[in-house]
């Protein structure tokens, strides 16, 4: 049977995330698909995470529902001892705002904007943020601030949007395939600016993807399979992005 708790993984570190019980089922007619079947999870102040797994074993579900995008079937998620489930909208989306930066696949840039343009639409509504210029520097931008996303290589978009992520001063950061649209060299820069954010900011990230060498940089992995934790690995030594090979 699958190993869906995390009591094996005790952290001195404060608990930002707590999921207990968590279902996701989708309606679609007369299937229902069982995305999620009970999920037990904790995440720490400051640490990587890397979620793998199949297509269809949860990962992004998950993510969606620690990131407030979508709600849980049953159970429960708490976020720093608050509980999330059942939050109304407004809640959901001031917890979104303040909290959680997103970075996805593609980089959802608004083409009209600059570089520096498309983070500060980000920090103008943050609480307490980051200088826009000094979120681009951080991602190794800070030449490139004026540009266009059209005039930046994918790379650079990715970067982009993961200053625009950290601007607003995230406790959470949760990337769904940060670099699944980038090969490999170029993805490896991306992580090298994951890796960065993760041991300069302290935020604590989540990080999903296919590629099981990247599961080295993590501080622990969590293997999903059919919507439930098959089990848990604490790397004893973080390997940097550079190490990575795919």
């Amino acid at each position: 049977m699958p190993d869906n708790s995390m009591s094996n993984t005790i952290s001195p570190e404060p608990v930002v995330f707590r999921a207990r019980g968590v279902t996701k089922v989708y309606d679609m007619g007369e299937v229902k698909v069982h995305a999620l079947r009970g999920l037990d999870m904790e995440l720490y102040a400051g640490e990587m995470v890397v979620l793998l797994g199949p297509s269809g074993s949860g990962k992004s579900t998950l993510l969606n529902i620690l990131g407030g995008l979508d709600t849980a079937t049953s159970g429960h998620v708490s976020y720093h001892g608050r509980d999330i489930t059942g939050a109304p909208d407004k809640e959901l989306t001031e917890y979104r705002r303040f909290h959680v930066g997103f970075v996805f696949q593609f980089y959802n840039l608004i083409p009209s904007l600059t570089a520096l343009e498309n983070v500060a639409v980000v920090t103008e509504i943050a609480l307490e943020p980051m200088d826009p210029a000094e979120a681009l520097r951080l991602v190794g931008l800070g030449n490139r601030l004026d540009h266009f996303p059209a005039q930046l290589s994918g790379g650079e978009q990715q970067r982009v949007a993961i200053a625009r992520a950290v601007a607003k001063n995230p406790d959470v950061l949760l990337c769904d395939e940060p670099t699944g649209a980038l090969d490999s060299a170029t993805g490896i820069v991306v992580l090298e600016v994951l890796e960065r954010v993760n041991r300069e900011l302290g935020t604590a990230t989540v990080l999903i993807t296919h590629n099981a060498d990247i599961a080295g940089m993590a501080d622990r992995v969590i293997y999903l399979s059919d919507g439930l934790i098959s089990r848990v690995h604490r790397n004893e030594r973080k390997k940097s992005p550079h190490e990575l090979r795919w």
